[in-house]
């Protein structure tokens, strides 16, 4: 029925439809002002010039360039602008060719010609939503929104729009009190967030949307215990960082992921200094195909820099990185560099080729475990390298140097974080007389990144357990990856040199409850579908990580999220002297003496002992090794 009525009421049957409409309006017209006399009164000679003169109107007009189906305000609008105008042109025509008209007809006949026109689309409508109804009256799944706002809204608007979801909306939960009992586009709020259970049954709900954009993880991870302890799916609309104009539509719903659950409020950002730094500037990005550098990339590209320079080591992570950019942003140039911050000679190449304004250090090795094991790589890359790259920015006059720090820096335990916090004191020791301004910005641990603790749980609950912990009372902070980005931009523009930013990463998160939490968004049970086991404390790792010493200082900046610390009391007066000898212990192979050497230089750094090895190589490998260094 509803193809049927599609293929009737084409462009040209409307307009055919449409002229009889507005004959059978001005005989309305005259029947209303004269009653019994009005055939007195009527000329036929009216209809010749009114229909062509509506015709062409019509013709021209923009009321068949709409879908009939959708007929709302904006067709009224034109509607009514379209009546006007065929009503004043024939009373002109009337009056040059002085034939007789009662000055009440055009009025009567304009107001009539609005209701007809206006009425038939709206029984369209109607007739349409009538049938539509019909045909799916027996929906697939019960709804039940939570938050009568504008996401609720739009969802609500999309639902109505696409009949063919068999989906049904029971209803609508806000905590707002003034809301109870309301319609939004014709569906009731039937009670609060504590209702949830109790509606769920009462209606069948199969399917619970939450529709708060701005709504906190606390609150999210309530609702979806809510919703899921009655075994119902649970999706949400994105958060405020998803989300760039704020507008929510169906194909952006999806499964409640744990990000959600440690969802915060949106980062409010100083768009006009950013611009600033960064706005027709060339830009380069250390370990730019990684987690953090990528989206440092994205970010960057939106404020319109003059060239984006991603330098990375790894070749496939910077091609899909490029062909993203190239797709999103097709304007922007986008120059990839296949490149190893280690080395000092194309480093030199790079900086003397382009001349980067700005450069984003997140070039390093991160992973606890693996540094223990390898202390010499760690600092060829965490230290060697940024002391290359920072080198480099200031022999060609880069305005800008912003190093990727970590939470790990603080009081260490491992040799990642003890190689990092050497990166900023080099930085902050860089920035004492030099034009660029250095600093580095520190935060935790980011969700999703590359072989993070989110993408381990996924893989180990794909695969059916167990999901490993490795203590009951780990505790770390977390962030999303957008909010970590955005804020470290914000940094870049407030520094002024020789500042350690510390990024408020709110409350630290236990493990073992993420891990829970993640069991349960995948829809088993944590402790019977899938066990959490724990498997003790990695060489390296520490029960809580902590974004401040309790030396350093905590100096609020105009951003609220952003605070700054300065240590230079704690940095070495011979501190390039000390790396260079760290860097001769390296070629020689010497692992507990750049322990040692590392314990010299960091403050605080409390190594765990039997985790320090010393490599043996075979008498034959120092043989040949020491006729190479005697042949140089």
């Amino acid at each position: 029925m509803l193809d049927y009525m599609t293929r009737i009421y084409t462009r040209s049957r409307l307009i055919i439809i449409d002229l009889l409409l507005l004959n059978i309006c001005l005989a309305a017209s005259f029947y209303l002002r004269f009653e019994g006399e009005w055939l007195n009164y009527f000329q036929t000679a009216y209809l010749l010039p009114l229909t062509l003169i509506g015709a062409v109107i019509l013709y021209f007009s923009d009321l068949y360039n709409r879908l009939w189906q959708y007929a709302s305000i904006g067709e009224l609008m034109s509607i009514i602008k379209n009546a006007i105008i065929i009503n004043l042109l024939f009373m002109t025509y009337t009056y040059f060719w002085q034939i007789t008209l009662p000055r009440s007809i055009p009025v009567l006949n304009t107001l009539l010609l609005i209701f007809a026109l206006g009425g038939f689309r709206f029984s369209l409508r109607l007739l349409k939503d009538y049938l539509e109804k019909r045909e799916h009256s027996q929906p697939e799944s019960n709804v039940l929104i939570v938050g009568a706002g504008d996401a609720g809204e739009m969802i609500i608007r999309e639902m109505h729009k696409h009949p063919e979801l068999d989906k049904r909306i029971v209803g609508l939960v806000d905590d707002d009190p003034e809301k109870q009992n309301l319609r939004l586009l014709g569906v009731r709020v039937l009670g609060t967030r504590g209702d949830i259970p109790q509606i769920i049954e009462q209606h069948g709900v199969d399917e619970v949307i939450i529709a708060i954009p701005s709504a906190p993880g606390s609150e999210v991870k309530e609702i979806f215990n809510l919703a899921r302890g009655e075994d119902v799916s649970v999706k949400t609309v994105p958060g405020m960082y998803e989300l760039i104009n704020g507008d929510v539509s169906l194909s952006q719903l999806r499964e409640v992921q744990v990000e959600d659950l440690l969802r915060r409020d949106p980062v409010e950002l100083d768009t006009g200094n950013i611009c600033s730094y960064l706005e027709g500037k060339t830009v380069l990005v250390t370990g730019g195909g990684g987690s953090i550098g990528s989206e440092l990339c994205r970010q960057i590209a939106e404020y319109e820099p003059k060239r984006l320079l991603v330098l990375d080591i790894y070749e496939n992570s910077t091609y899909l990185l490029l062909r993203e950019l190239q797709e999103n942003f097709p304007d922007l140039e986008v120059v990839p560099i296949i490149a190893s911050v280690r080395d000092e000679e194309r480093l030199d190449y790079i900086f003397a080729r382009h001349h980067p304004d700005v450069v984003f250090h997140a070039a390093a090795h991160k992973h606890v475990p693996l540094m223990e094991e390898n202390p010499g790589e760690a600092v060829k890359n965490n230290i060697a390298g940024t002391w290359n790259t920072a080198r480099m920015a200031e022999q060609y006059d880069s305005s800008r140097f912003v190093l990727i720090s970590t939470d790990k820096a603080v009081n260490p335990t491992n040799v990642m974080g003890a190689s990092k916090r050497v990166a900023e004191m080099l930085v902050q020791r860089l920035d004492e007389g030099s034009k660029t301004s250095f600093m580095a910005v520190r935060f935790g641990n980011v969700l999703g990144s590359e072989g993070s603790v989110i993408p381990i749980f996924k893989e180990q609950i794909k695969n059916g357990g167990p999901v490993t912990v490795t203590h009951s009372d780990v505790r770390r902070y977390f962030m999303t990856i957008p909010e970590a980005v955005q804020l470290v931009l914000q940094a870049g523009s407030q520094g002024q040199g020789g500042e350690v930013f510390v990024l408020d990463m709110g409350e630290p998160v236990k493990i073992i409850d993420l891990a829970r939490d993640l069991i349960s968004l995948s829809g088993y049970t944590p402790g019977e579908d899938i066990e959490v086991e724990i498997t003790g404390l990695r060489p390296g790792e520490k029960l809580f990580e902590e974004l401040m010493s309790e030396d350093e200082s905590n100096q609020a900046t105009e951003h609220e999220r952003i605070y700054v610390s300065t240590m230079e009391d704690n940095i070495p007066s011979d501190l390039f002297e000390k790396i260079r000898a760290m860097e001769k212990l390296i070629e020689q192979d010497r692992t507990s003496d750049i322990i040692v050497k590392l314990e010299d230089i960091v403050e605080g750094y409390e190594p765990e002992r039997d985790n320090v090895r010393e490599v043996v190589f075979s008498p034959a490998y120092r043989r040949q090794k020491q006729e190479r260094e005697e042949g140089m």
